[in-house]
């Protein structure tokens, strides 16, 4: 019979499953057969113990693996999930936002018009009842999308628009207009079926949403550029609608006590002439204005309730009629202010040219200069204008109206933005009247001018005979604020400029320009050479001289400039330096004080335990 024994493996070769052999089970093994059998035995077992233990390994390594890489998966599908979701927003500073804020003051005014007169007078109720209920219908619908709309408005926080859904939500929510539009759309409607259709003075809740038609009136008014206009147009409005409910109160006053029960009530409607639904409101809303207006010249009241009823009446006039003046008043100063200021200054000159006797020539010409500058609304200061904006929108206000003007120079054509920046925010409009020399042969040149508007001459010594005429975007004197060394022309001006009819000019000065230099040093050089070039080109430098190099009196300046600069430092380092030992004497005197305290304490003797 034969038996199966296990080969020993080799001890070079890796650890493999052992070989099976056949041996015949009749002859007797040996020791070393049995020492053979029981080492390939163990080798077995070794193997089989060892193979399965990799196996389990290596799989719990790759399930570890797997539940690690699913567990990432799921917090990036949770973080994505939990991420703010961002939605379109609408912009309150943008036109959409201003638009539905007239599509919902239509409804409002709706409301806070013909509920009180439907209320008060039954016709206008019961002969329009189903127009009345399409306007409802759709007036609550306008409602509840604004309430929609509101919840998707933004707001900024930190200077951005917020765009996360959920804050927007609980924004709104949190906010006491989210409890004054849900009173708003409370579904009071339904007590029509209980009290019948002639109360529509139910859908009272519905005046809650006023402060949109506010909002709208507030934001039209910083749109707008007849703001005073609006004004007095809101005033108005309001005027008249507090009139309009007086006179549906008048009504139903005059109802509750009878109509025709005596002269202060209204008439008798039995009678024909008073029955008509337009006489009744004309009636009413005469008698409110004169009561309201404090007139007065109506019926004087009879019964108690119709004393304490006009007595209500005539405070709530006198209060309308105190800010009818207030506003009014207040909106005519305002129309007027800048007429005022302009007119206080034209009287001011014309008391100092009669104090000093000014020729009555010159003073004509002064009061038509003041004429034409109100009249072409050139009275206004800019820099007093615009001093209120930051730097950047001043600049960008300026760049807007004046750089197109100042590029039409040569020497500024292709220089730094920066620079042409600084130079825009120096330009002073500045305004000839005809006849007016801008500059005359042999005056210093310390600015150049640049025409925005009008006509230049530039005119002979008498004055007269014109050799050329400048017109709009021309310049002159851009070379002689630059000072450039071996300039024939020096810094002295070369013909006589007049002005022809009233002209706009732009000035820049030669102080203005170097300040703008200083920080722009290499566009400073540039402008130089452009100069020199212009100069040559016209026959005006002077090679010799331009090459001797820097002229003793600038380097004098310089220095002279260094050394004032140089003497400011030092006196501003020197009250440092004071300031600085004071205070360390002062430190020095409380460390002192300090130690002095602490020391006792440090001496005193331990507590004595008993």
């Amino acid at each position: 019979m034969a038996k199966v024994v296990p080969l020993v493996p080799s001890p070079i070769t890796r650890l493999s499953p052992p070989k099976i052999i056949l041996l015949d089970m009749e002859e007797e093994p040996g020791e070393d057969i049995i020492v053979q059998r029981v080492i390939q035995t163990l080798f077995f077992v070794l193997y089989v113990l060892i193979s399965p233990r990799k196996e389990r390994q290596e799989k719990k390594e790759r399930k570890e693996k797997k539940q690690k890489e699913k567990e990432e998966k799921e917090k990036e599908k949770k973080a994505i999930e939990e991420a703010p979701k961002e939605i379109t927003v609408i912009d309150p500073a943008g036109n959409t936002y201003y638009h539905w804020l007239f599509i919902i003051t239509i409804p409002v005014m709706y409301n806070w018009t013909l509920i009180i007169a439907r209320a008060c007078f039954e016709e206008l109720q019961t002969d329009y009842i189903v127009f009345w209920f399409i306007m409802d219908f759709f007036s609550d619908l306008v409602y509840i999308a604004d309430m929609i709309f509101r919840t998707r408005t933004g707001y900024l926080e930190q200077g951005l628009l917020v765009k996360d859904e959920q804050k927007l939500r609980e924004r709104y929510l949190q906010s006491f207009q989210f409890k004054l539009d849900m009173a708003s759309m409370v579904p009071t409607d339904l007590l029509y079926s209980i009290l019948g259709l002639k109360y529509p003075e139910i859908r009272l809740n519905k005046l809650l949403r006023f402060n949109r038609m506010l909002e709208f009136f507030q934001r039209t008014e910083t749109r707008t550029n007849y703001p005073n206009a609006l004004r007095i147009s809101n005033l108005v409005m309001y005027i008249v609608i507090i009139i309009h409910w007086n006179a549906c109160l008048y009504y139903s006053f005059s109802k509750a006590i009878g109509f025709g029960a005596d002269r202060f009530v209204y008439p008798d409607p039995a009678d024909p002439e008073f029955g008509r639904l337009v006489r009744k409101y004309a009636y009413s809303m005469y008698w409110s204005t004169l009561t309201l207006t404090t007139i007065g010249e109506t019926p004087p009241p009879v019964e108690n309730s119709e004393y304490f009823f006009v007595v209500t009446d005539f405070l709530v006039g006198v209060l309308i009629f105190a800010t009818i003046v207030g506003n009014v008043g207040s909106m005519i100063t305002n129309m007027n202010a800048a007429r005022a200021n302009f007119q206080a200054r034209i009287d001011a000159i014309k008391q100092y040219m009669s104090f000093r006797k000014v020729t009555k020539d010159l003073e004509k010409r002064v009061i038509k200069w003041f004429d034409f500058l109100w009249t072409n609304k050139k009275a206004v200061d800019e820099r007093e204008v615009l001093k209120f904006l930051p730097d950047k929108l001043r600049a960008e206000i300026a760049i807007n109206v004046h750089l197109d003007t100042l590029k039409k120079v040569r020497i500024f054509a292709d220089c730094e933005a920066g620079l042409l920046v600084e130079l825009v925010l120096k330009l002073q409009p500045q305004v000839y009247s005809p006849g007016d020399y801008i500059c005359k042969k042999g005056d210093i040149g310390r600015e150049m001018y640049i025409i925005k508007e009008g006509k230049l001459a530039v005119v002979a010594d008498d004055g007269i005979k014109q050799f050329v005429v400048l017109s709009d975007g021309s310049y002159f004197g851009e070379i002689s604020i630059l000072a450039i060394k071996g300039s024939k022309a020096g810094n002295r001006r070369t013909a006589n400029i007049r002005s022809i009819g009233y002209s706009d000019l732009f000035c820049l000065s030669k102080d203005d320009l170097m300040e703008a230099l200083t920080e722009y040093p290499d566009a400073k050089a540039l402008l130089e050479e452009k100069g020199r070039q212009i100069l040559m080109k016209d026959g005006l430098l002077d090679l010799e001289v331009a090459a001797q190099g820097p002229d003793p009196k600038e380097m004098e300046e310089k220095v002279e400039r260094m050394t004032g600069t140089l003497d400011v430092l030092q006196t501003r380092y020197a009250r440092l330096l004071a300031e600085h030992e004071a205070t360390h004497s002062k430190l020095k005197h409380r460390v002192a004080r300090l130690e002095k305290k602490l020391v006792p304490q440090s001496e005193a003797p331990p507590p004595q335990t008993p």
